[in-house]
């Protein structure tokens, strides 16, 4: 920027946009000076450099909106939770399969676990064709990212959206 440019002939790009074209750095620095603005180097590495009449503290300001804005455009996909019981009826898995849905359409991740209590731990083949059933009945909006694996007593699936 300013006095911290060292080569000798420079690109210029004016204020509003317009090739200046390639001048020594002295006349940079004079018309700059004469706009009442910074001279900033742009792409230091191109032959020769390309440096930009323009205000300085705008166009930092500029470039912090612009990344904040991309910040919010780049939202981080969650891994949301669903839990099941094994004896759950087919009305109230349809809900739960809707919540899911919807989770992935919002772009996130969604663990399915089917908890076991007491002897029904006896019966992991159950858990197993439950899961089976889910994942049937999910294949046109997921894809299993996960395996179903045992944790203690919660049998778990993790799906992600197609």
């Amino acid at each position: 920027m300013n006095e911290q440019i060292r080569a000798k002939e420079l690109r210029v790009i004016g204020a509003d946009g317009e090739q200046l074209g390639v001048v020594s750095l002295a006349e940079a620095r004079r018309l700059a000076d004469e706009a009442g603005l910074d001279l900033v180097e742009i792409s230091p590495n191109a032959d020769p450099p390309v440096a930009k009449i323009v205000d300085w503290g705008k166009y930092q300001y500029q470039k912090m909106k612009e990344l904040q804005k991309n910040r919010k455009k780049a939202k981080a996909s969650e891994l949301k939770q669903m839990r099941l019981g094994l004896k759950i009826g087919s009305n109230d898995l349809e809900i739960k399969l809707r919540k899911i849905r919807k989770f992935l359409e919002d772009g996130h991740k969604v663990k399915i676990m089917i908890f076991f209590r007491g002897r029904e731990m006896a019966h992991k083949e159950l858990g197993y064709d439950l899961i089976n059933q889910i994942i049937t009945k999910l294949e046109d909006d997921a894809t299993v990212e996960q395996k179903p694996q045992m944790a203690g007593r919660n049998l778990s699936i993790t799906v992600r959206s197609k």
